[in-house]
């Protein structure tokens, strides 16, 4: 099909609810896509980290085209043998708890915030969520977000959430009250602009809500399934949650998301108090489970740590060049370049220039590789970048010389 005409059927048919870049890709493999026309793009942004593997990874694709001739669905009211193998190997790496399957990482933390609140009902069920926060789009996962701009035009929005600085321990100590239930907490903030949560915070907000019986839920539907070096970030931090939400790459591309919950507390979510029709159907737990072998095989942990090392290292070495780079941080293969500018035209020149990364925030650059990346992809990509960055400051020193006239 013309691309023109892909376009044309989206703009005719398609609710306009995304802000869409007029690229057709039609095939990706590992860090590259190519689109209509032929032209290969090295992918540093796969799908919000969807693809956490890289497009169309062997072992992903091959066991879903196995399972795909054996059972696609089946009712959650019957078994199958690969979701309680996959809700095995998620406990086996994160914390002894269960798991509830689902689609979306606005699912998942729904099914968080009805475990809780049926814990805490009826009194408390007010739940303490981050500024610069990102949860989800419904209207319960908005509500929790600490981002305005997510939520105007949506009133009324699902009571019950209250929004604190990140980092700051004494606004959350004065937010706790009789109705508090839980804290919710990313330990990176992705669309709040790769914004990392301080160590001893995490440890306090641990202590608080042992102290005041609340539970700890860690979002980590965008830094789980390897992205920070571990398979769950958590694990840099050495501290546990109550409950833990994923999705993005759990499935290596394919939608798959799960909440899990201690084993103390996950039973309060008895037959018909929450469902889902596809959640953790035979299909997406067979992705999700070659995901893990590939991980674990590949020892793609330890090439999220040593390729994250040298992407760091190439992005401060870019901070140095460029005064317009105000800060580089992040963890693993999760980085962001705050600007001193506006972020979108960086991320359009480097579209020209077959580079795709993101913008969050007006101004933080964001680099979310697959964990399969190579250095010499990431030397790439920060040519690219700093090509861009000099055209940008030989157009900002054009720009002043002739105001000076």
């Amino acid at each position: 099909m013309d691309y023109r005409k892909t376009i044309r059927l989206y703009y005719d048919y398609v609710v306009p609810c995304y802000h869409k870049t007029p690229l057709v890709l039609e095939r990706g493999r590992g860090t590259r896509v190519w689109d209509a026309q032929g032209d290969e793009y090295l992918d540093f942004f796969p799908g919000w980290a969807v693809s956490g593997l890289g497009h169309c990874h062997k072992r992903v694709s091959e066991a879903i085209k196995r399972q795909a001739d054996r059972l696609i669905h089946v009712s959650n009211n019957y078994y199958h043998e690969l979701q309680g193998a996959l809700a095995e190997v998620i406990v086996r790496h994160s914390f002894p708890g269960k798991v509830f399957f689902c689609n979306s990482g606005a699912e998942a933390n729904e099914a968080a915030f009805k475990l809780v609140r049926k814990l805490g009902n009826p009194s408390r069920n007010e739940v303490i969520t981050m500024e610069r926060s990102f949860h989800g789009r419904t209207l319960a996962t908005v509500a929790a977000t600490g981002q305005g701009k997510y939520r105007e035009g949506f009133d009324p929005l699902t009571p019950g959430f209250v929004n604190v600085p990140f980092n700051d321990l004494r606004a959350l100590e004065r937010a706790v009250n009789s109705r508090t239930v839980a804290v919710m907490l990313e330990l990176i903030q992705g669309e709040g602009g790769v914004r990392v949560a301080d160590p001893q915070f995490v440890s306090a907000v641990r202590r608080i809500c042992d102290e005041k019986k609340l539970y700890l839920i860690f979002d980590e539907v965008q830094t789980g399934m390897g992205r920070t070096g571990r398979m769950f970030c958590h694990k840099n931090y050495g501290v546990e949650p109550d409950l833990m939400t994923l999705a993005k790459s759990l499935g290596g591309g394919f939608p798959i998301a799960a909440m899990v919950a201690r084993k103390e507390i996950a039973d309060a979510l008895a037959p018909g108090t929450h469902a889902t029709t596809f959640g953790g159907s035979p299909l997406a737990c067979a992705a999700a489970l070659a995901t893990f072998e590939a991980i674990e095989k590949e020892k793609l942990l330890n090439n999220a740590v040593t390729a994250g090392s040298h992407l760091f290292g190439r992005l401060r070495g870019i901070q140095k060049r460029f005064l317009f780079v105000k800060e580089v941080r992040g963890m693993g293969l999760m980085a962001g370049m705050e600007l001193e500018m506006d972020g979108k035209r960086i991320y359009e020149r480097c579209l020209q220039r077959k580079l795709l990364i993101n913008c969050t925030q007006g101004n933080v650059l964001r680099f979310m590789p697959p964990l399969i990346v190579k250095e010499k992809e990431i030397d790439r990509a920060c040519r690219i970048l700093e090509e861009v960055f000099a055209g940008e400051e030989k157009s900002q020193a054009v720009k002043e010389g002739s105001q000076a006239v």
